[in-house]
């Protein structure tokens, strides 16, 4: 949006409890200042419901989703399991001795490390995930034999995949990712497929004016040749949804991610 299109963007990195500790922020701020916007995924809907945030994501207006990449299930190099059917039957054995490494508790991570244990015919009760503030800290653990499995977006562990220091076992979006050997969960017989999303939305008080002009300026950003670059080198998928679209998708992906937490037992 810094092409020329809006006269400055100031970004503001908030971390802490999935995304949550932002959002009461961003509901705050955004209260006073209608040009407020926070860029949020499947991983903030997951937040909110783990962490019982005070604010949800009633305090938010849809502008647009943007990109919605898969996730990678990999193990170490020199893990037994040599592929998903492997992990499978362990998960199903017993639940409890597979460690999986990811991010933030409640996550998209997370949420998938428990999808795929139910698949398997696992006990999602005793679901052993770690989470993790970032890819490297999951990396280490699993490089030092201390972890399972990890979880994160197929972009985290490309290079590592590449240098045969990790082994995919599946990806977890509808098709493979190019370049990689590794199947999706659901070519693999596991009926799982779920998707890493992020998308802008705007306070909830703002004026249909506000609204058209965000969702107007986001729409003329995803239109560039940088946006296109970005998405090129960064192995992002493009998703664009606009407003009205990813409002409707949102509504609808808060009630799933919220039936798959609770049918995991992660939400009562």
């Amino acid at each position: 949006m810094s092409e020329k299109i809006v006269p400055s963007v100031q970004v503001v990195n908030v971390p802490g409890a999935g995304g949550t500790i932002g959002l009461a922020q961003f509901a705050g701020a955004a209260q006073k200042d209608g040009n407020q916007a926070l860029m949020m995924g499947i991983t903030l809907v997951g937040a909110v419901l783990m962490n019982k945030a005070p604010v949800g994501l009633d305090a938010v207006t849809p502008i647009a989703r943007l990109t919605a990449d898969p996730l990678v299930v990999v193990v170490p190099a020199q893990s037994p399991y040599r592929n998903m059917a492997d992990l499978a039957k362990a998960i199903k054995a017993d639940s409890a001795k597979v460690v999986w490494a990811g991010g933030s508790a409640g996550g998209a991570d997370h949420i998938l490390a428990g999808l795929v244990t139910k698949a398997a015919g696992g006990d999602t009760s005793k679901l052993n995930y770690v989470p993790f503030s970032g890819g490297g800290e999951a990396l280490a653990e699993m490089l030092g034999g201390r972890v399972t499995a990890g979880v994160s977006g197929y972009n985290e562990f490309e290079s590592q995949i590449k240098a045969g220091k990790l082994r995919a076992l599946a990806v977890s979006g509808d098709r493979k990712v190019e370049g990689e050997s590794a199947g999706t969960l659901k070519e693999q017989g596991l009926d799982v497929v779920l998707t890493n999303w992020r998308g802008v939305v705007a306070g909830s008080n703002i004026t249909a004016a506000q609204r058209q002009a965000l969702g107007a300026a986001i729409q003329r950003a995803v239109a560039t040749p940088a946006w296109k670059n970005v998405l090129k080198t960064r192995g992002w998928e493009d998703a664009y949804l606009d407003g009205p679209a990813f409002d409707a998708f949102l509504k609808a992906e808060r009630e799933r991610v919220s039936a798959a937490l609770t049918s995991i037992g992660l939400v009562k």
